[in-house]
């Protein structure tokens, strides 16, 4: 029988157009910004674009302090965390995010949707961890993890864009 997954969706509303959205999405130092409210110790951010997609990758380590000791006994001092999102249309990305050298990953999806000069970008994620006897508790904690930075990332989106 395959492990379960722990999925979840996040909407994060911004007030303005797909476009300038996207564009925000796609800037490095809005990345950089979001990194630093996070309060990560290391970020990298590269932003590629071709013809069929815009890639947008996220390299950063963010201290393990605070999290149970079943979880700091599997990461350490430290967790380092790449997302990776393929823009291949203007409103969809497909989003991955892995923690380098530990049995798991996140998938799924960001939608960008406008409405009346507002937009709506959600993120669906699968977090699926490969550890038995622990793998829900860790999806669980992963997904926590997940919802703290997505709402960050949707704090400082809504600052850029009102600048």
């Amino acid at each position: 029988m395959p492990p379960m997954a722990t999925r979840i969706t996040h909407d994060l509303t911004y007030d303005a157009p797909a476009g300038a959205v996207l564009a925000m999405l796609s800037d490095p130092a809005f990345r950089e910004e979001v990194c630093e409210r996070m309060a990560v110790t290391r970020a990298t951010v590269r932003v590629e674009e071709t013809d069929a997609e815009t890639t947008v990758t996220v390299e950063q380590e963010q201290p393990s302090e605070g999290l149970p000791s079943f979880a700091t006994a599997l990461v350490g001092e430290s967790i380092p965390i790449v997302r990776v999102e393929r823009w291949t249309d203007p409103t969809r990305a497909d989003v991955e995010v892995t923690i380098p050298g530990k049995p798991g990953e996140m998938v799924g999806t960001a939608t960008l949707t406008e409405s009346g000069g507002t937009t709506t970008e959600r993120v669906e994620l699968e977090i699926r961890v490969r550890i038995p006897l622990v793998a829900g508790r860790i999806e669980k904690l992963v997904a926590e993890m997940l919802l703290k930075a997505l709402r960050t990332e949707n704090e400082t989106g809504r600052d850029y864009l009102s600048r």
